[in-house]
């Protein structure tokens, strides 16, 4: 082998072993067009069990700032200005581009990001969809429409948005149980009740969900919150109807004795 063959060959190696570090890594670049936002520090948080940890950070320039690093494994992050939260992003190896523009927050560039935004774009259309119909629902009124007939049809419109939003949530969190996106979007759903509990909607996701999933830390923390509260609830019902079944009888016999 000369030299020449043998320098290109450690050239190619070096070059190959350059591109698969650069892969392992992600690298995020970011435009804003908010200006409160300039000179401000921006930072990555995710959510453990102990609350909202940092896992990076950058000052905003001009409408600008990058991020880059090596992530051991891909998390669910958010990005923060001081305690305010922005918006969710997907922390996975590669080019992240992070848009935070009047009316449009989005993270790309990536695959589980590009999926996320996809999912949030959806699940926007159909939120508006269902916010939209009071104002059909007075405008078709307002233009000479029986007002119960024009109720009846908005409410089963709405019935029926409502129905499609949670099909898609919970089929987007099916088709992503094994991956990041699966458990994050579960917590988000539950994060809009008022406690854990085991909904229709939560029982069909854990259903079928594998293991790698139902052990994810937060999950397994919500499912066993929410089996407990299910479990003191029907111990309060119970309770509820000893004593109402008690009242009906002492009723009954003041009554046998007048």
């Amino acid at each position: 082998m000369d030299k020449n063959t043998f320098g290109g060959i450690f050239l190619a190696v070096c070059l190959a072993a350059a591109l698969a570090s650069c892969s392992s890594a992600y690298q995020i670049t970011g435009k804003s067009d908010i200006n409160s936002l300039d000179g401000k520090k921006l930072y990555l948080k995710t959510l453990s069990q102990n609350g909202w940890v940092p896992v990076d950070s950058a000052s905003v320039e001009h409408g600008l700032f990058s991020m880059e690093g090596v992530s051991d494994s891909t998390i669910m992050v958010s990005l923060y200005m001081d305690d305010e939260s922005i918006m969710p992003l997907i922390l996975e190896n590669g080019f992240i581009q992070v848009s935070v523009m009047t009316g449009d927050l989005r993270a790309s560039g990536t695959p589980l990001n590009n999926a996320l935004y996809n999912f949030i774009d959806k699940r926007n259309q159909l939120e508006q969809q269902l916010n939209s119909l009071d104002r059909r629902e007075a405008q078709m009124v307002m233009n000479g429409a029986n007002i119960d007939e024009v109720h009846a049809q908005i409410q089963k419109e709405g019935e029926e948005l409502n129905r499609k939003m949670n099909d898609y949530v919970i089929s987007f969190i099916k088709d992503n149980y094994n991956n990041v996106l699966g458990p994050s979007v579960f917590l988000m759903m539950c994060g809009s009740m008022p406690y854990p509990l085991m909904t229709d909607e939560v029982e069909n996701i854990v259903r079928s969900a594998p293991v790698s999933f139902k052990q994810h830390p937060m999950v397994q923390e919500f499912l066993e919150k929410a089996h407990e509260n299910m479990r003191l609830m029907e111990e309060h019902q119970r309770l509820q109807q000893n004593i109402a079944e008690k009242e009906r009888a002492a009723a009954n016999a003041n009554a046998a004795n007048q």
